[in-house]
């Protein structure tokens, strides 16, 4: 005689039976899910990380091969597999500890120091070197300063002295060097529009700025007399100076550089294409076009040297310079005070504005 099902035994096998039928429909939907992804992302490179890898490796695993190549459809089976079995040999990867031959290697610190040492120092052989070093508590010996160098590509003294870097040379002359370049605007006249050439010239020190001058024509007679002008022994703006970098512009001719260097100012005459050796002048070009010439249309010459003016003065007084802790450059007594009022001072129908304090 059969023993009969209870009741409690029936409810149980009924839940189960729908609990199976919501799982295989959730499962059938996340196939098909899968399925349209995939085909999204057809033709392009899913880029997972370590962790998402690590974590289908693990899952995948778990359900064999043959329920992988039902479900899975990002990565192919042997994929995730694979990925499995680096896994584990990853967790019995014991080289990390193993002890390395030789010598070990200098630490980072101190291979930052002798590189630093040897730039700031160009003349400076491996002998001094490693007396500073050890000035410094650190016991390094000639061999080890050598393959530090070797690596960062820094050659021995006697090389590495010939030539002076370009940030050492500026550091050292700063009070007394001087940068000049052209940049062009262009003019409406009643001729069409004309191509205007300003000459500008910098004081790297205090980054103050000259218009040497403003021309259509920058000839070879324009060129000397601006020569003239900035090596006048009263009020040029050379006076001085003992260096003014300029770059290969065929503009400043052989025989300006001569009247230049006849001065007492030497001319360092920058390598073709390489605006970042000049880079103060570069700024200064990038400021004046972008804060007002790019931003106004000239009729006229008069025009353009009356804006120019505008914001040479502007430049000096008004505008602070964060190469300079964003300060002025010429600033006048009230500037931080905090009596009267406030006022607003205008150029160029406010194109350039300066707010400051009345004076009491």
């Amino acid at each position: 005689m059969s023993t009969p099902i209870q009741p409690l035994t029936l409810l149980v096998v009924a839940i189960a039976g729908w609990i199976q039928r919501e799982q295989q429909a959730a499962i059938v939907y996340l196939l098909e899910e899968n399925r349209v992804l995939k085909a999204r992302l057809r033709g392009r490179k899913l880029r997972l990380t370590d962790d998402e890898r690590r974590r289908l490796a693990v899952k995948g695993k778990a359900l064999g091969r043959k329920l992988l190549a039902e479900v899975a459809g990002i990565v192919t089976p042997d994929t995730l597999l694979a990925w499995h079995r680096r896994l584990i040999a990853k967790k019995w990867d014991y080289s990390s500890r193993r002890k390395r031959a030789g010598r070990p290697r200098v630490m980072v610190e101190i291979a930052e120091l002798i590189v630093r040492l040897a730039k700031e120092n160009p003349r400076w052989g491996y002998t001094r070197i490693r007396g500073a070093l050890s000035n410094l508590g650190h016991q390094v010996s000639r061999g080890t300063i050598a393959n530090v160098l070797r690596e960062h590509g820094m050659e021995p003294a006697p090389e590495r002295g010939e030539r002076t870097p370009w940030r050492t040379f500026l550091t050292a002359q700063w009070e007394t060097v001087a940068a000049t370049d052209f940049f062009t605007v262009e003019v409406a006249t009643v001729r069409g529009l004309v191509t205007y050439y300003v000459l500008v010239v910098i004081e790297l020190s205090s980054r103050k700025v000259h218009i040497a001058g403003i021309t259509p024509g920058p000839d070879s007679a324009f060129m000397m007399q601006i020569g003239r002008n900035l090596t006048d022994p009263m009020d040029g703006f050379l006076l001085g100076k003992r260096f003014l970098v300029l770059d290969r512009d065929k503009k400043f001719t052989a025989k300006f550089r001569e009247l230049v260097d006849d001065s007492g100012t030497r001319v360092i005459r920058l390598p073709y294409r390489s605006p970042n050796l000049n880079a103060y002048i570069e700024r200064f070009v990038l400021s004046i076009k972008s804060e007002c010439l790019n931003r106004m249309i000239f009729f006229g010459e008069q025009s353009l040297r009356r804006a120019v003016a505008e914001f040479i003065s502007h430049y000096h007084a008004e505008r602070n310079h964060q190469g300079l802790g964003n300060k002025l450059i010429e600033a006048d007594e009230c500037v931080g005070s905090l009596e009267g009022n406030v006022r607003c001072r205008e150029r160029l129908g406010g194109l350039l504005n300066y707010y400051h304090r009345e004076a009491a």
